[in-house]
């Protein structure tokens, strides 16, 4: 590990993940699978934390930024106990009314820009004169 690397993961989460959650991932953790964007998911099933939730703790490792947008929805339900059963222990066939998952595109040149917005493209349309500002007393 590069001195880059460990003070990323020491001092970032946002970046794959801690050194604590390395840390948590070494002792307690099993791999349970990987999806299609190279994200890892794990189980605890020994370690109990907190009794309301049940033995079975359930997280992801990111490749990369630290997104919910970038988990498939079946590993979505797997990782918030919707499922009992990964999608990496069943052979999950998506329906044909399911679209691919998509990264949320806000903040990026990507992100939807509506007609009108001030960061979109082309000429704004003219305002149509039925504002009315409020006044104070009217």
């Amino acid at each position: 590990m590069s001195l880059k690397q460990f003070f990323t993961q020491f001092f970032t989460w946002w970046n794959g993940q801690t050194l604590g959650t390395r840390f948590y991932t070494w002792r307690f953790g099993e791999p349970v699978g990987t999806d299609e964007f190279g994200n890892r998911y794990y189980r605890a099933t020994d370690h109990v934390i907190d009794p309301s939730v049940g033995p079975e703790r359930r997280w992801v490792v990111y490749k990369g930024l630290a997104d919910l947008s970038r988990v498939p929805p079946s590993w979505r339900q797997w990782l918030w106990h919707t499922t009992d059963i990964a999608p990496s222990e069943e052979a999950y066939v998506p329906r044909e009314w399911e679209k691919p998952p998509l990264p949320n595109l806000t903040g990026t040149p990507l992100a939807y820009r509506p007609q009108g917005s001030i960061l979109a493209e082309g000429q704004r349309p003219a305002a149509t004169g039925d504002y009315v500002p409020w006044r104070p007393g009217e």
